[in-house]
């Protein structure tokens, strides 16, 4: 090896930790969407944050695609809704029970101030 050359091996050891604007908490929610407004379709949310959500549905979308999306949850002995446009972000295929779940990465482009609150305060519940 030539002195000006340097080492192209590669390093073991060094962990990648993944930074997050927002930190995510692993919740099942049900969801509802739509990617034209017409026709609802039914998922789950596997995480949540601030930022944007992590949807298994039962069709691949297309990266850059915008959702309406209808998130259900409790916050106390009250029912919540929270309605948002979302933007997906990522996408792939997950095997799942007996059929193939499409694990979505979507992040939020519009979502109102009142429930944007709301997403807020069922976060601050999560956390404890």
């Amino acid at each position: 090896m030539n002195s000006g050359e340097e080492e192209t091996k590669p390093r073991y050891g060094i962990t990648n930790f993944e930074r997050r604007k927002h930190p995510r908490f692993s919740v099942h929610l049900p969801v509802e969407y739509t990617p034209s407004g017409m026709f609802l379709r039914q998922g789950k949310t596997a995480n949540i944050s601030e930022g944007g959500l992590l949807l298994f549905l039962s069709e691949l979308l297309e990266i850059g695609q915008n959702l309406i999306v209808k998130l259900f949850f409790s916050d106390g002995p009250k029912l919540n809704t929270i309605e948002t446009v979302v933007q997906v972000v990522w996408r792939n295929i997950h095997p799942g029970e007996g059929r193939e779940d499409c694990r979505t990465g979507v992040k939020f482009v519009q979502i109102s101030p009142e429930d944007f609150e709301k997403l807020k305060s069922f976060l601050r519940n999560l956390s404890g």
